[in-house]
């Protein structure tokens, strides 16, 4: 089998040793200077998909990417001269999925991708019924008192069992307490208030919930903050287009904060260390060192943002001081110190849970080595937090019921949490389930990760993301609860914490939630690893469905699941290796694929094949293949910001979530996008750094879609970074027909075998153990 010709061949437009992963940042400021190493600390986790633009990481994807080993046919009929050296290129691979080798015909044309809430702690308030004068008096004292204490802590750590205030005395006490395993790092939440009790579940809900209307666009920055910030900005050297980030990100008083203290700029995505440490060279001269605690502070909560990226809720406490480190911080740990003790990080350490033993008293017990201590900023403790407690709440108020049925019905009728696993065959088991629910009588729905998963889960499925919005489900009551009797969630493994936590707070007192998903899959892009620390928590029913993909392309990917990669048959063209010799020929024979070969040889369209590969950067990512392609499919001069009508594009309306369409026009408010039956606004402000093109994408954007034909480009340049969920995810995305764009040899094959991605730190595993584990017991 050969593949026919292609006329077309891109122009690289970023080097070839270029790592595909590389962040595009925001333009330095005129008078930055390197201050010290800007490595960051080796944290390893998934990276988060983020919009390309300016002042935006490309943080999205993992470093790099596995080609499938092995011998090939490209779908086509003619023959090329010089098959016979690719045939040679093909069998040093290794063996792979389809067994004979295969060539490509030559080209016939010439050669040618929110804000952090701060911690805030409850101070004790005076007595009541004391005067103006006795109040201040007591205040005097109580302000004198913390000063002693804040003197003696600087002989010794603080006893054991400090809680967290608003002092910044009783947060430095905390962490050195928690440091020296003196208090758990739980007691920072001890002083927090209760929260309310939930409300109990309406006897009778009405059966149309009224819907809120839709949130409306955050309001732009008011034009007088813009042009002070601008002002500052120049006056540091630093690009003035940022000044619109810069006013979203600080606010109101964008400008003071900013003069003040410089490396706020940070806040900004995209502005690295070295960046803004020239910024405030350049406002505040040179008695700013490194050592400045506005400076340490800014990069412990930086170093946290980036490790959130990466899939982390916290890291540890060293980590973090290998950072700071790392950037030319003096004190590293005293730098951790200063920025616990002004609230803009929290300290955890989980308590270990005491194993039983058998009551021998003459057993001598091992005590279990100490839980490291965490770091990690509110906003994600807080989420995880919420999240644990949700859960716990349906478990503990769903009514056991006795539903007749499979496994996996039974268990949704006795339990108020559930968890479902396997691979894309077994999405038909919750959404039976759904139907028998609805049966019943109960108020059901089914919600999925994208838009183009709800195919498989039925015309009334809906996105996560609409059902919180209210734009679709059932809306949400007086109290701000979904009107449900049951929630099945297909996809669970991209559900971040933040999304997870909003999720289950949604739900009434009663309802019943089953999580499912493929635990193989690479994880959410967003911060968290919800469906796989629930499911190593062991709180709740857990069944494995036993329905196999079926076909070839079933057969490979769960070989892959399992660490195996395996030679299939595929007499349908069902999976095709191509094989290349750089990045180069990477990019010439995708477009050939997408443009001429499948629509061709497997009949399917171009629009309805999806390119994946390994990151953005790089000489064979994301934007060389969709300049290629654009060039090819629909050439145009990019009128509208870089964009044409008709041009395939991806939108991230918040980071970690991508929406595909194609672009229908434009007017005075932005681009407009057709995205499956819906109509979309991109505002003109947001089209730089939310859109990209969208023929090729990374894994973690298309995780939970699936497309007719895929066709996944492994560049060599990419394997190191390869891992099997990498592998699994970018493969499984495939419905009738797989083409791998082959160039990393044997890498493909020890990335199925030993790839295993990077372990995320995240705490809610523990939260949840410690809230169910002695209730199942």
């Amino acid at each position: 089998m050969t593949e026919p010709s292609g006329e077309t061949a891109p122009e690289a437009t970023e080097p070839a040793g270029t790592p595909p992963d590389e962040a595009p940042e925001a333009p330095a400021p005129a008078t930055a200077e390197e201050s010290g190493p800007s490595e960051e600390p080796a944290t390893g986790p998934d990276e988060a998909e983020e919009p390309d633009g300016a002042g935006e990481p490309d943080s999205g994807e993992e470093a790099g990417a596995g080609g499938a080993p092995g011998t090939a046919e490209s779908p086509g009929a003619a023959e090329e001269p010089g098959s016979g050296e690719e045939a040679g290129t093909d069998k040093a691979a290794g063996p792979g999925p389809v067994g004979t080798a295969g060539a490509d015909e030559e080209p016939e044309g010439g050669e040618e991708p929110g804000a952090d809430e701060k911690a805030e702690a409850a101070d004790g308030g005076g007595a009541p019924g004391l005067s103006d004068a006795q109040a201040e008096l007591a205040a005097q004292r109580e302000l004198r008192a913390k000063i002693e204490a804040r003197k003696a802590e600087k002989s010794g750590p603080v006893a054991s069992g400090a809680k967290l205030s608003g002092t910044a005395a009783d947060l430095l006490a905390a962490v050195r307490a928690v440091e020296g395993g003196g208090a758990s790092g739980s007691a920072f939440y001890e002083a927090a208030p209760e929260p309310e009790p939930r409300r109990p579940v309406a006897e009778a809900a009405p059966a149309t919930a009224v819907r809120p209307p839709a949130p409306e666009r955050p309001a732009a920055p008011a034009p007088g903050t813009t042009a002070a910030v601008r002002e500052v900005l120049a006056a540091g050297g630093a690009p003035e287009a940022l000044a619109g980030q810069v006013a979203a990100a600080l606010g109101e008083g964008a400008a003071a904060v900013l003069r003040e203290d410089p490396w706020q700029l940070l806040a900004v995505s995209g502005v690295r260390p070295e960046q803004a440490d020239g910024f405030a060279r350049a406002l505040l001269g040179p008695a700013c060192g490194p050592g400045d605690p506005r400076r340490t502070v800014a990069l412990t909560v930086w170093l946290l943002e980036r490790a959130a990226l990466q899939g982390h809720t916290a890291l540890e406490i060293q980590a973090v001081r290998a950072g700071l480190a790392g950037h030319a911080v003096p004190d590293p740990e005293q730098a951790v110190e200063t920025a616990v003790s002004e609230g803009a990080v929290l300290v955890f350490q989980e308590e270990e849970a005491a194993e039983e033993t058998d009551g021998d008293e003459d057993v001598e017990e091992t005590p279990a080595p100490a839980a490291p201590v965490l770091l990690g900023l509110d906003r994600y403790a807080l989420a995880e937090e919420s999240l644990a407690e949700g859960l716990a709440r349906l478990v503990r108020t769903a009514k056991a019921d006795a539903w007749e049925g499979g496994e996996l019905e039974r268990a949704a009728g006795a339990h108020g949490l559930v968890l479902h696993t396997g691979g894309e065959a077994s999405r038909a088991e919750p959404v039976a389930l759904a139907a028998a629910a609805r049966e019943r009588g109960l108020r059901t729905l089914v919600a999925v990760h994208a838009e183009g998963g709800r195919r498989a889960a039925g015309a009334d499925a809906v996105t996560v993301a609409a059902l919180l919005s209210g734009a679709a489900g059932p809306g949400r009551d007086e109290d701000g609860a979904f009107a449900l009797d049951l929630l099945v969630v297909l996809d669970a493994p991209q559900l971040d914490v933040e999304t997870g936590a909003m999720l289950v707070e949604s739900l009434p007192d009663g309802c019943r939630l089953v999580l499912s998903g493929d635990p193989e899959v690479l994880g959410a892009p967003g911060a968290g690893r919800v469906f796989a620390d629930v499911l190593a928590a062991r709180v709740c029913p857990r069944v494995a469905s036993r329905v196999p993909d079926p076909g070839p392309l079933g057969e490979l990917v769960s070989g892959i699941g399992v660490g195996e990669l395996n030679q299939v048959e595929a007499p349908g063209k069902e999976v095709v290796i191509v094989p290349v010799r750089d990045a180069g020929e990477a990019v010439h024979r995708t477009v050939q694929l997408v443009a001429d070969s499948v629509p061709r040889a497997i009949g399917v369209p171009s629009e309805q094949t999806q390119v994946v590969t390994v990151g953005h950067g790089g000489s064979a990512g994301t934007r060389a293949l969709n300049a290629a392609l654009k060039q090819r499919l629909n050439p145009g001069p990019g009128r509208f910001g870089g964009y044409d009508p008709g041009d395939r594009v991806a939108y991230a309306p918040v980071p970690g979530r991508t929406v595909t369409g194609t672009v229908l026009s434009a007017d005075a408010e932005g681009l407009r996008l057709r995205c499956g039956d819906d109509e979309l606004l991109v505002p003109r402000e947001r089209v730089e750094s939310a859109l990209r093109h969208g023929w090729a994408l990374t894994a973690h954007q298309a995780a939970g879609m699936r497309w007719p034909a895929v066709v996944v480009v492994l560049p060599g340049d990419a394997a190191g970074g390869l891992s099997r969920a990498w592998v699994y995810t970018a493969f499984g995305r495939a419905e009738r027909h797989l083409s791998v764009v082959h160039g990393v040899d044997q890498a493909l094959a020890r990335a199925v075998a030993e790839g295993v991605a990077p372990e995320r730190t995240t705490r809610l595993r523990a939260l949840l153990e410690g809230l169910l584990a002695a209730e199942e017991a």
